[in-house]
């Protein structure tokens, strides 16, 4: 079938900048945002598919820790309990992610040493001789 104003032919199928970029990430609707954002005048090419793939890494990087703090409390489903544990007990995430507050996410569990009960040496002792009985 001929198309109208052109020569006759088959149109080719359009391909997504995310598919071009190998990305999941939308580039094309995060160059649209930086458009909108007015941060400069002039954007390149390679701006959004640059900021897509670095989103997709730091995404991808928090739901694959998440995910393991989700197995080893033997839970399905990423909370937002999960997300918190995965960013505070990484070094890295938890200095870039520093500033960052997860709401319904709780504190690491953590107690100060000075709070815990004082192991004396008679109690020491009275122990080990009991075990020996």
């Amino acid at each position: 079938m001929a198309f109208k104003g052109g020569r006759g032919g088959t149109r080719k199928k359009s391909v997504s900048k995310s598919s071009r970029a190998g990305l999941t990430f939308p580039v094309a609707r995060i160059g649209k945002n930086l458009r909108i954002m007015r941060l400069a005048k002039r954007y390149g090419a390679g701006g959004p598919v640059y900021l897509a793939a670095v989103i997709e890494y730091m995404a991808a990087e928090v739901l694959e820790l998440a995910g393991n703090a989700c197995r080893d409390n033997k839970k399905k489903r990423v909370t937002p309990r999960h997300l918190v544990l995965a960013i505070r007990n990484d070094e890295e995430l938890n200095k870039f992610l520093g500033g960052v507050t997860i709401a319904s996410g709780g504190v690491l569990p953590n107690i100060h040493s000075v709070l815990l009960p004082k192991k004396s040496k008679a109690a020491a002792t009275k122990a080990a001789s009991s075990q020996e009985v």
